[in-house]
């Protein structure tokens, strides 16, 4: 189990602290074994087309904190997705009635005269403005390769401008260069949230933390049935919820990917006990994570009647599903923990996992709980997935390999993966929704949704006559891990 430090002002990196990596090629079982048996080692590709950025990851979470402003101190192009991110926050206040609202995002505009002068004076004057102008409860200054290269010291002008404003002005430390698993990003972010904005508890509420990205309201209301709140976090609060989220009863995480490092520091510093389970897809997953939920809450009888109420309901609806569905396969590609789960969701629904593109693996979670471990459970209850590779979104792999296996469905999670399934003429499925599936009631939606799918291919069938492939013929034909060197474990296809 890492050990949360908030006496230093950045958190090391998941290749350091937890041992991830982003380059694997073989089976699931042997990823899992790998990590089991400890001293994972990490693939590297001679060739990489593209990755995400960990100053990304944080500010998509610090910038929706609606009563925050944010400072990126960088080059003017790194504002570039500000745009997405306003975007985002527009559309989940529209969906939780919240008044409408932009986003509060600054940037320094570090120049080249910066990169030898320094841009701590430029910072200081952004954060001035950015308070003058958007009157915030708290301002975030996110780092940049830029910043971090030229070692301005950022942690002392946040501090100078503390004690000048009257409010809080936290530094997240979260350069790109320093990672390659952009989910660094999200410890950065909650890192800098624990340490300079959660205060110690006065009190013990019945609030139940959920560290989410942004979807629909799942748990209010199995949480009001055992006598408890959920309480929605980082987008969408105020400074002054998160001021007081050590105060709660638990911890959920719906991603551990997303949350890893926030539970496990809410649980040893402030004690706010953290659900180890699996994420609660899948019949096997739901009712791990429900008594999970039932134990810390002491709510074991409850949450009994609720598995034996929720389970009689969707039984009936779900073997027609499976009578549907089985034989179908399917590849995917999404994030981590919540590719594991999917892929728990799909084999609960008897559809053939023909492989998996992931974005990145954590051997151990911050907590250090193996029963947190999703691929884990769901290689012990569903069997191994073939063609089981890590990366760190690398498009050139998962066309080739997708040109190779050619499944009935393909399952992305992040936008900009779908289109490489519909160039093949094979139907795709996008839900950004990540609560879309969880628990019982989410096996029937996404087979309803994948039912959909399937039975309306004709766009992309259409549309892979009459499109092509960037990759030549020469590539389509290699091995699709011709450039990953290490943890590759050769299998045929």
């Amino acid at each position: 189990m890492s050990k949360v430090n908030l006496n230093t002002p950045e958190v090391p990196v998941r290749e350091l602290r937890l041992g991830s990596i982003t380059g694997f090629s073989g089976t699931a079982a042997g990823l899992v074994s790998c990590s089991n048996a400890g001293g994972l080692k990490d693939g590297s590709r001679s060739f990489s087309q593209c990755m995400g950025c960990s100053s990304g990851n944080a500010f998509c979470q610090l910038s929706m904190i609606t009563d925050a402003a944010m400072v990126n101190h960088a080059p003017v192009g790194c504002a570039g997705d500000f745009f997405g991110y306003n975007f985002v926050y527009r559309v989940g206040q529209m969906e939780r009635d919240l008044p409408p609202v932009i986003g509060r995002y600054f940037n320094t505009n570090i120049e080249e005269m910066d990169t030898v002068f320094g841009g701590a004076r430029k910072l200081e004057a952004t954060i001035r403005l950015a308070f003058e102008r958007a009157k915030p409860k708290a301002i975030f200054v996110t780092t940049s390769c830029a910043s971090g290269i030229i070692g301005d010291d950022v942690e002392s002008v946040t501090n100078k401008m503390t004690r000048e404003l009257g409010i809080p002005v936290v530094t997240c430390f979260c350069e790109g260069f320093k990672s390659k698993i952009w989910t660094s990003g999200f410890d950065s972010a909650y890192h800098s949230i624990v340490r300079k904005i959660v205060k110690p508890p006065e009190k013990k509420t019945n609030k139940v933390n959920i560290i989410n990205f942004w979807g629909s309201d799942v748990f209010s209301g199995l949480l009001n049935k055992l006598g408890y709140e959920a309480d929605y976090i980082v987008p969408f609060s105020t400074v002054a919820q998160l001021e007081r989220i050590s105060e709660a009863a638990a911890t959920i995480q719906i991603c551990p990917t997303l949350g890893t490092y926030l539970g496990a520091a809410l649980e040893q510093v402030y004690g706010v006990p953290e659900i180890k389970a699996p994420v609660a897809y899948g019949l096997a997953g739901t009712d791990a994570w429900m008594r999970e939920l039932g134990r810390v809450l002491g709510r074991e009888q409850e949450i009994e009647e609720i598995i034996a109420v929720e389970k009689a309901a969707v039984l009936p609806k779900l073997e027609e599903y499976r009578a549907r569905l089985t034989g179908t396969t399917c590849y995917i590609t999404a994030g981590s923990a919540h590719g594991h789960a999917l892929i728990a969701l799909l084999r609960e629904l008897g559809i053939d996992v023909q492989g998996a593109a992931i974005f990145h693996h954590d051997p151990v979670y911050d907590n250090g709980d193996p029963a947190a471990d999703m691929l884990d459970h769901t290689v012990k209850t569903y069997g191994d997935i073939p063609n089981y590779n890590v990366c760190n979104k690398q498009a050139y792999e998962l066309a080739n390999i997708l040109n190779r296996v050619r499944p009935d469905l393909m399952i992305a999670r992040h936008g900009g993966m779908t289109h490489w399934g519909a160039k093949l003429g094979i139907p795709t499925l996008l839900i950004g929704d990540e609560h879309f599936s969880w628990g019982y009631q989410g096996l029937l939606n996404y087979a309803e949704r994948i039912l959909e799918t399937l039975d309306n291919k004709e766009f992309v069938t259409n549309l892979a006559k009459h499109s092509t492939m960037p990759y030549t013929k020469w590539w389509m034909e290699q091995p699709p891990y011709t450039f990953l060197g290490g943890n590759v474990h050769v299998q045929a296809y």
